[in-house]
């Protein structure tokens, strides 16, 4: 059993998995162990993952499944081989090779936090892009993570039992499911961060996720939604909430009434006016998840 698990989801990226499992097994720190899902891909990427870790020095494997999304792909990954401690690496991204090192060196210099993450270097198209003032990373992010996601999967490293308890990621969720995710988690926990940029993360390419669906925030809504029936929250986390709904609500309202999708504004319109009654129990049978896809007309 590995100290630290690395989980990297991967579907149609033969060049990008190639590296990153690269950057995995080139890490420093000795006990950590690899589990590459791919997710139903369509071409050479599972057989070019398999090549890759064929010869790898710590415990590593490819598991293939039926496409699912990423959420279930990690999950199934977590699922696959026990640890103590939990990494996600997306299949885009890179790791350097100091990345486990400087974290687990600094979760044992601070063993009441059950999730940290690193500081991180983002190159955009091939280009080197520094981080806006609101992508500002600290120990408490509630309510800051409300506005946008401020946890970066790939420079996380979580304790199971925290994965545990919160479920991991929401398979519902096609995109955003790390926004539903770190939501929950910021919620209680302290984000700890290590000031080093010890992963880089690439964007601005064509298959990237968040381009693969419009209007984002329509998950970021119903992530919002599952929030405020998931559990009684504080009145200040609560007026965080229902004000960011509020404001993310008029943005689709205006853009679905811009398009002609009059029905889909109206919708958007009907939660932000009754944003104030959502903090009670779901319906009984009815699931959170469900609840929250359906609050915001399906993904469609």
């Amino acid at each position: 059993m590995p100290r630290v698990l690395c989980v990297i989801p991967v579907r149609n990226r033969p060049h990008f998995v190639q590296e990153a499992i690269a950057s995995v097994l080139a890490q420093r720190y000795a006990d950590h162990g690899l589990v590459v899902v791919d997710d139903g891909s369509e071409d050479e990427t599972a057989a070019v993952a398999e090549d890759a870790v064929q010869d790898a020095a710590i415990a590593a494997t490819v598991l293939r499944r039926a496409h699912a999304g990423v959420a279930a792909a990690r999950n199934a990954g977590v699922a696959a081989v026990d640890s103590a401690w939990i990494a996600f690496l997306d299949s885009d991204d890179l790791w350097l090779d100091t990345k486990l090192v400087r974290q687990m060196a600094w979760i044992d210099a601070h063993p009441a936090y059950r999730l940290t993450q690193t500081a991180e270097r983002w190159i955009d198209d091939g280009r080197h892009r520094n981080p806006r003032n609101w992508h500002r990373k600290e120990e408490r992010l509630f309510p800051r993570c409300l506005e946008r996601c401020l946890v970066s999967p790939s420079a996380v490293a979580i304790r199971r039992d925290a994965y545990e308890e919160l479920g991991g990621f929401d398979e519902s969720f096609p995109v955003c499911e790390d926004y539903e995710l770190w939501l929950r988690v910021a919620l209680d926990e302290p984000v700890g961060l290590v000031e080093e940029q010890l992963v880089v993360k690439r964007g601005g390419h064509a298959d990237q996720l968040s381009r693969s669906r419009w209007g984002l925030d329509r998950y970021r809504v119903a992530a919002l939604v599952k929030l405020l029936h998931q559990r009684p929250l504080e009145p200040e986390a609560r007026a965080a909430v229902l004000r960011v709904l509020d404001a993310k609500c008029a943005l689709l309202a205006g853009g679905a009434a811009r398009r002609g999708r009059h029905d889909e504004a109206d919708r958007y319109r009907a939660l932000a006016a009754g944003a104030h009654d959502l903090a009670v129990p779901c319906d009984a049978g009815v699931s959170r998840r469900s609840h929250a896809r359906a609050a915001v007309g399906g993904w469609e």
